[in-house]
């Protein structure tokens, strides 16, 4: 039961962080940074592509999508099409890798300790599933507040 809500709420919030790059009036604006806001639309979209690709697509899955965490905020520019592509290609590596796994499966420790203890494999996946949520706000807020400041 916890596998078919974790591949709803993934697809969900992958699926607005695409709508949210589509959406963006200016492409140009989706690398814009200002003030105290140092994480552009596109830098977070790098970051949570690269995050899921990591702790489930290379340590659940074992694909060899091989993270470059610091390119995933000084990389610039990158065009809107390419952020879709990879946001896509989340998506369907996402619901691959957890139509593999078992309910027992959520039971077992995560396979790498990233919050200096142990947990879960199914905590660490609704973790990945917050963390999604948090950035895909702060997409939203960016956008919105540049929108706005462009009319």
């Amino acid at each position: 039961m916890l596998i078919d809500i974790l591949k709803k709420l993934f697809k969900r919030d992958l699926t607005k962080l695409k709508n949210e790059l589509v959406a963006y009036q200016d492409e140009a604006n989706i690398w814009k940074v200002d003030k105290n806001i140092i994480n552009c639309g596109g830098n977070l979209c790098l970051h949570l592509v690269g995050n899921l690709n990591h702790f489930i697509g290379t340590t659940l899955g074992k694909t060899d999508y091989v993270r470059q965490r610091d390119l995933e905020f000084s990389l610039k520019n990158v065009p809107r099409a390419t952020l879709i592509q990879q946001v896509e290609e989340t998506i369907e590596m996402v619901e691959k890798i957890l139509n593999q796994l078992t309910a027992a499966d959520l039971t077992k420790d995560y396979p790498i300790i990233e919050f200096k203890e142990k947990m879960s494999t199914g905590f660490f996946l609704v973790h990945l599933t917050t963390h999604l949520t948090y950035h895909l706000g702060q997409v939203n807020y960016h956008r919105r507040l540049l929108d706005n400041a462009i009319k």
